[in-house]
């Protein structure tokens, strides 16, 4: 897969995301959780937030690697944990392809998935998703982007 599938864009602010993350958590406060177990990299912001926001205090992660950018590639699996996720709340920012989904879940079958954004070819790997987003579209997260001066309209097109 590369980066030419991607025909839309769609950016998280910050604030978008705490926001998210707060709504997310009002589905799952009635839940006791044991913990949760984020995959890393996208998992971990939104799984911090969880944790607070659900009061839980244990935290561990599954580190898997299938993307260099916008190219997904092969998985590279370089940690896993040592239980099937009974009573784990699992948590990843995305489900895209389910690629990673699939793997995880043969890692942690009882656990509970939840993603903020899940795009249909992922979707029916994840227990519960906030929003559903086009296949086609690449999400920009707020940890992958800076702010920048942007020169004014006026000023681009004098040159």
């Amino acid at each position: 897969m590369s980066s030419e599938r991607y025909h839309q864009h769609f950016t998280i602010s910050w604030d978008q995301l705490h926001r998210d993350v707060r709504q997310l958590c009002h589905q799952l406060i009635e839940r006791d959780f044991k913990g949760i177990v984020a995959i890393t990299r996208g998992g971990l912001i939104p799984a911090a937030l969880i944790a607070r926001e659900l009061n839980i205090r244990l935290i561990d992660t599954v580190c898997i690697k299938s993307y260099d950018h916008m190219d997904q590639g092969g998985l590279d699996i370089m940690k896993g944990v040592d239980h099937d996720g009974d009573g784990w709340l699992l948590v990843d920012d995305l489900v895209d392809t389910g690629k990673t989904a699939r793997a995880v879940r043969e890692m942690l079958p009882k656990a509970h998935f939840v993603t903020m954004y899940a795009k249909p070819e992922g979707r029916p790997l994840v227990d519960q998703y906030l929003t559903e987003v086009a296949q086609q579209c690449w999400i920009q997260f707020p940890w992958d982007m800076g702010i920048a001066y942007v020169e004014p309209l006026a000023d681009q097109l004098k040159k």
